[in-house]
């Protein structure tokens, strides 16, 4: 089996928003959408998740078309179906009627069967302030590790 050698992260997430819950999904792929991200050629920076017909569905992921595809190719930026439990579907639902709540990707990664899974989380939006605040702590930490460094 392949090891997790695919490791597509949204570094921006954690700064633009305040998660609250996470869940592991799956992803119903074609065949060169998968090659293509096992090759690493993905990303999920713009990516968000809509909840469309009792489903979850991913939005805006860019998958590169696959080098070695005949004459079947993917949509680079077409929505994908995120697969996951009644039990999960319906708690984000839920959360999905308050306001001001999202879901987004935060990162791409192979499980330990060879499944190409995406983590998902229950998200606010951060106001500018809540930026300033974590860029402040994040400069805070850095000087005390110079600190103790000396």
């Amino acid at each position: 089996m392949a090891s997790n050698e695919v490791n597509i992260k949204n570094k921006r997430a954690r700064f633009e928003f305040f998660i609250e819950e996470e869940f592991t999904a799956g992803l119903k792929l074609a065949g060169t959408e998968i090659k293509s991200i096992r090759s690493g050629k993905a990303s999920i920076m713009e990516a968000y998740c809509v909840w469309q017909d009792g489903e979850l569905w991913i939005r805006n992921m860019y998958i590169a078309p696959y080098a070695n595809a005949s004459f079947y190719e993917h949509k680079t930026r077409g929505d994908r179906k995120l697969l996951l439990n009644r039990k999960e579907l319906n708690r984000i639902e839920k959360f999905l009627k308050v306001k001001g709540n999202t879901i987004i990707p935060l990162k791409l990664f192979l499980s330990e069967k060879g499944w190409l899974k995406v983590q998902i989380a229950c998200a606010k939006g951060k106001k500018l302030h809540d930026k300033r605040d974590d860029l402040k702590e994040k400069d805070d930490r850095r000087e005390m590790d110079r600190a103790l460094k000396r």
